[in-house]
């Protein structure tokens, strides 16, 4: 399959020229490797080449020998790497020497010394629709935060279209897959979290059976606050199974280093009012194909249960939010308060800027959300922040605009980097 090209690509050249080394992280099959490969001199994969355990133990440095930036690929296999690694770039004081790849984060136990000075962190996540083709990206997020209306009609996106590519989802190996065959392919990456990856990630039995109960209980949970003591409530009820909150909160620490589970954290600014902030984190699987799989539905089921198609729905458009907002040096965050005012994403630059988005699949809900980004300016005190650079709507179906009271309405097919 011809490698196709990755938003996190000037990131990687970027923080190539500034470290000796680069991490890249993200769930298995995300695409570290292949990406890497094109920026690569010489590779060394090390959960594949069998002599690595036993030169390990007799001449671990042999390994980093080789034209660079050298690849060091499944690194977290051998973690006393990353201490090899350390000393080389500290001896060589060179930029760009290793590229360090894994689909799993290291054991707390296997303490890595600070790598401060030394290595950069490049998170990579599965493909986002502008990667995919399925948006034009004539609506950029760096054009949101510059403050400029839209002036762009794209061709409508059908609902059935974006059901098949929820499904589809954005693994790099499922491109011009149709729906049954990726239904096929992402079964068996649950499959395979559930019966392997669990109990491999720090050598503790973890039962498969269970995994799959919690892995469908935020599945049907998906871009919710959901707090663990309803997903076990959930998982009781729903499952016939029983998973105590101590056995949830390890599951959900092995799924979060096996980076299958991604946080999405609250945003908490100064308010006029004396409304309470919720600070739990919204809930996503890394791609928005894992819930569908968990839950073993498929297109006729989705389109069946639109209410539950929109939060599979927003949890796509904040995946993409995420890959476009790290281009732009900025993270994405979510408002929630007890006055049960929200908003579903706030997109805020490390300097401070930020853009508000509310995200719905069709277009029937578009005024209540306008009105919900109306009333957030008029509780964040812009007195302690400066005021949205752009208040925005991701849609599914329908155009791209910018109505007369500013707010910009954009669908998801023309929304870029």
């Amino acid at each position: 399959m011809k490698y196709r090209n990755r938003l996190i690509e000037n990131e990687l050249i970027r923080k190539l020229n500034a470290s000796g080394a680069v991490l890249i992280k993200g769930a298995k099959s995300c695409g570290k490797t292949e990406t890497a490969k094109q920026f690569a001199a010489s590779i060394l994969e090390v959960d594949q080449d069998e002599n690595v355990p036993e030169i390990m133990k007799i001449a671990p440095k042999r390994l980093l020998l080789g034209a660079t930036p050298r690849l060091i690929d499944e690194w977290q296999e051998q973690p006393k790497l990353w201490q090899y690694i350390r000393h080389e770039v500290d001896d060589r004081q060179m930029k760009g020497q290793f590229i360090l790849t894994g689909s799993a984060n290291p054991e707390e136990t296997a303490k890595m010394h600070s790598g401060a000075g030394r290595f950069t962190t490049l998170l990579m996540h599965t493909m986002s629709w502008q990667e995919l083709g399925y948006s034009s990206g004539k609506i950029s997020l760096k054009h949101l935060f510059d403050g400029n209306k839209i002036d762009v009609a794209d061709s409508p996106v059908d609902l059935e279209f974006i059901v098949e590519k929820i499904i589809i989802g954005g693994f790099p190996a499922l491109l011009g897959a149709k729906t049954e065959q990726a239904i096929d392919v992402n079964r068996a990456y649950i499959n395979l979290i559930s019966e392997v990856d669990m109990s491999r990630v720090s050598d503790i039995k973890r039962s498969p059976d269970k995994v799959k109960s919690l892995l469908r209980s935020l599945a049907r949970n998906i871009a919710t606050t959901v707090e663990n003591t309803t997903l076990s409530a959930d998982i009781n009820e729903k499952e016939n199974s029983v998973l105590s909150r101590p056995t949830i909160i390890d599951y959900i620490d092995a799924l979060k280093r096996l980076m299958i589970l991604e946080d999405q954290p609250a945003w908490n600014p100064h308010i006029r009012s004396s409304s309470s902030l919720r600070k739990s984190p919204k809930r996503h699987l890394t791609d928005v194909s894992l819930a569908v799989a968990a839950l073993g539905a498929n297109k006729n089921s989705l389109l069946n249960d639109l209410k539950y198609t929109g939060f599979l729905f927003e949890s796509l458009a904040t995946h993409d939010l995420r890959i476009y907002a790290q281009a732009n040096d900025a993270e994405v965050f979510y408002y929630h308060d007890s006055s049960g005012l929200e908003a579903d994403a706030i997109v805020q630059k490390y300097s401070g800027e930020w853009c508000a988005f509310e995200i719905k699949l069709g277009v029937g809900q578009i005024e209540e959300a306008a009105q919900n980004l109306t009333k957030l300016v008029e509780t964040v005190d812009l007195s302690k922040i400066s005021p949205p650079k752009s208040l925005n709507i991701i849609i599914g179906t329908g155009i791209s605009y910018t109505r007369a009271d500013g707010i910009n309405v954009i669908s998801l097919g023309s929304l870029g980097v």
